[in-house]
């Protein structure tokens, strides 16, 4: 699914270089359920956004099914986003004037999607997640867990080969994290799909089934459950 060979990535910050990513050599495959975990500065987001085509490395190659995301033009990594990678983040990102139906529609209305298979597709991701009853319900009619349980269906409605997912549960309290925790733990096991994370959260730590550590831009550890 995901390879990384020799990935650097350097901010500069004034005339200061600071190395953000020092070296990272990784396998995730399919349908994995791994946490990529370390103190902030550790370089996790950063880690997690050059995968999802949202930064690009100083050096090095990320692999993504077998192809190399150096050799994609800016075109084609916006096509990879938007068929391949589901995105959830500890803001939720949801837009307030949209229902939840609507929040979770718009990545089938970007990829044309017939109306029918639309709709068909919508309303069955919301009711995996527990929303069927709150389609017609905006951000602001709901509590944080149901934010997320939406954007999590927003991820998924378009069947993406993986889901990353940025400190998931940094604005949730321990009893609404372990629960969405559980719920994406359930649709990796049903739908198959690769979940990526990155945190400093030890609940999510120990619901991954992988957990590969990072310190100082560098991997320090990685076992698997």
């Amino acid at each position: 699914m995901v390879e990384t060979i020799g990935l650097y990535k350097d901010y500069k910050v004034g005339k200061v270089l600071f190395p953000a990513l020092r070296g990272i050599d990784m396998k995730i495959d399919d349908g994995e359920f791994t946490a990529i975990a370390g103190p902030s500065g550790s370089g996790k987001t950063t880690l997690l956004n050059i995968i999802g085509c949202l930064d690009v490395a100083t050096k090095g190659e990320v692999m993504i099914n077998g192809t190399n995301i150096n050799e994609l033009t800016a075109r084609d990594k916006a096509e990879l986003r938007k068929k391949e990678i589901g995105f959830v983040f500890q803001t939720f990102n949801l837009i307030p004037v949209l229902t939840a139906y609507e929040n979770v529609e718009m990545p089938l209305v970007l990829l044309d999607i017939p109306a029918v298979q639309k709709r068909k597709k919508v309303v069955s991701i919301l009711k995996e997640v527990g929303l069927e009853d709150y389609l017609h319900r905006k951000p602001n009619e709901m509590s944080g867990g149901q934010q997320q349980r939406v954007a999590i269906a927003r991820s998924l409605v378009k069947d993406p080969s993986m889901v990353l997912a940025d400190e998931p549960t940094a604005n949730l309290d321990s009893t609404t994290a372990r629960e969405i925790l559980s719920l994406m733990s359930d649709l990796n096991k049903k739908l198959k799909t690769t979940f990526i994370f990155s945190t400093h959260d030890q609940l999510v730590m120990d619901f991954a089934e992988r957990l590969i550590k990072l310190r100082d831009g560098k991997v320090v550890g990685d076992a698997t459950k």
